[in-house]
C-alpha cells in the first residue's frame, strides 16, 4: 500500500511539474509575441513633426519702462522720444528742445509668442529686455505698448508690472555686485491678445504635415501608419512634406489629426555624425557610427626646455661687469602607448573603449576622429559648432 501511494505522489507530482513547465512556456511564448509586436522605438507622429500653420508666431514691440528707483537711462535720445510719443498719447506736450531727466524710466524691447489658435482677449507672456544703459528693471512698471508680428500688424498690447529675478548694487567706491540679470524682466500674462492669425486649419481639404527633420524613409513610414488607420489619407510630397486628404468639416477634422497625432512610428536610424563643439572642447558620436579596418596609435610628445641663468663675477681689478650666463638643458620625453585595432564596423562602445584605452582628451579624440576621416575609416559627418 505504501509503495502504491508513494507511486501515486510522484505520478501526480511529474503532472504538477509538467504543467507548470507548459505554463511557463506558454507565458514566454506570449510575451515573446509582445514584443515582436511592438514596434522597436516607436515614436508617436506628433513628437516626429508638426501639422503646417499650426505653430507660435513671434512678437515684438518698443516701450518704456517707469517707476524705476535712478537706474534707467538717463538723457537717451530714443528713450526721450520714445517718452515724448507716450506723453503726446495722454495728451501731454513736453516743452521743445527740453531733455527730460529719465533716471526712473527705461527703453525697453518687448518680446512674446502668440500660440497656434489664440484669441482676442486671451493672455500671453511677456519678456521685457532693456536697450541702452538702465542698471537694473527692478520695481518697474511697462507702459502701455503693442506688439507687432512679421507683418507689421498689431496682435497683442502688453503692459503691467515687471517681475525681475536679478538685482544690482554698487557702492560709492566703485564696488559692485550683480546678481543674475537684472535688465531682463517678466510679465505673466502681460500682454492680452487683439488679433487672431489664420492658422489654414479650416482651409481647404488637404492639410500638411511637416517633419522636423528631413528623411525619406522616415516621411514613407509615417505615411504607411496613416494609411494603415486612415486608408487613403496620406500621400508623400518630398522628404519633408506629407499631404493629408481631411473632412472639411472643422469637429471631424479635429478628430482625425488628434488620431493621427497618436499613431506610433518607428523613425528610420538617424545618419551617422560626430558632433565636435570646438569651444568646449565637447565630442559627441551618435550609435550610427561605424568604422572600416583600422589601427590607431597615439602617442605623448613632451619637450621640455629648462632655464638655469648663472651669474659671473669678474676677477678683482680686471675692470669687468657683472653678468648672466645662459645654461639651457633641453629633454624630449614619448609616451608608449598600445597601437588600438578596430576590425570592419566597429559599433560605438568598441570606438569609445578603445580611445579611453589610449586615454585621449577631447583635443587629442578630435585629432584622431579627423585622421580617420581622411583615412576614409571613420564613415560619419563631422560637423564642428
Amino acid at each position: 500500500m505504501d509503495s502504491r501511494l508513494r507511486g501515486n505522489d510522484e505520478d501526480g507530482g511529474c503532472t504538477v511539474g509538467l504543467v507548470r513547465r507548459l505554463t511557463l512556456a506558454a507565458f514566454t511564448a506570449l510575451a515573446a509575441l509582445a514584443l515582436l509586436g511592438a514596434p522597436a522605438h516607436a515614436e508617436r507622429v506628433r513628437d516626429l513633426g508638426q501639422f503646417q500653420g499650426v505653430r507660435s508666431n513671434q512678437l515684438t514691440g518698443y516701450g518704456v519702462v517707469v517707476g524705476l528707483p535712478g537706474t534707467g537711462d538717463d538723457n537717451l535720445e530714443y528713450l526721450t522720444q520714445a517718452m515724448k510719443g507716450v506723453s503726446g498719447r495722454m495728451g501731454l506736450q513736453l516743452p521743445a528742445g527740453v531733455a527730460p531727466g529719465l533716471k526712473n524710466a527705461a527703453a525697453v524691447m518687448i518680446t512674446a509668442d502668440l500660440p497656434a489658435f489664440a484669441k482676442p482677449g486671451q493672455r500671453i507672456d511677456v519678456t521685457v529686455s532693456t536697450i541702452g544703459k538702465a542698471k537694473s528693471l527692478r520695481g518697474g512698471a511697462l507702459i502701455l505698448t503693442p506688439l507687432y508680428g512679421a507683418d507689421g500688424q498689431i496682435y497683442a498690447m502688453a503692459q503691467g508690472n515687471l517681475a525681475v529675478g536679478g538685482l544690482d548694487a554698487s557702492g560709492k567706491d566703485g564696488s559692485k555686485v550683480t546678481v543674475n540679470i537684472p535688465t531682463v524682466g517678466r510679465i505673466a500674462e502681460g500682454a492680452s491678445v487683439e488679433r487672431a492669425v489664420a492658422t489654414g486649419f479650416d482651409g481647404a481639404g488637404i492639410l500638411r504635415w511637416n517633419l522636423f527633420d528631413a528623411d525619406f524613409l522616415t516621411a514613407a513610414r509615417v505615411r504607411d501608419a496613416v494609411n494603415a488607420r486612415l486608408p487613403g489619407t496620406a500621400s508623400v510630397e518630398d522628404g519633408v512634406t506629407l499631404a493629408l486628404r481631411l473632412p472639411a468639416e472643422p469637429d471631424a477634422r479635429a478628430s482625425v489629426m488628434a488620431a493621427i497625432e497618436m499613431i506610433e512610428v518607428s523613425p528610420a536610424e538617424t545618419a551617422a555624425k560626430v558632433i565636435v563643439n570646438s569651444r568646449t572642447g565637447t565630442v559627441v558620436i551618435n550609435s550610427a557610427v561605424r568604422l572600416s579596418p583600422a589601427a590607431i596609435s597615439h602617442g605623448k610628445l613632451t619637450v621640455r626646455v629648462d632655464e638655469s641663468p648663472a651669474v659671473v663675477q669678474p676677477a678683482p681689478f680686471s675692470k669687468g661687469k657683472t653678468a648672466l650666463e645662459d645654461k639651457s638643458k633641453v629633454s624630449v620625453t614619448e609616451e608608449q602607448r598600445a597601437v588600438a585595432l578596430f576590425k570592419g564596423g566597429a559599433s560605438l562602445a568598441r570606438v569609445v573603449d578603445a580611445l579611453n584605452m589610449l586615454g585621449v582628451t577631447p583635443s587629442d579624440l578630435v585629432a584622431i576622429l579627423e585622421a580617420l576621416k581622411q583615412a576614409g575609416a571613420l564613415k560619419a559627418e563631422m560637423v564642428v559648432i
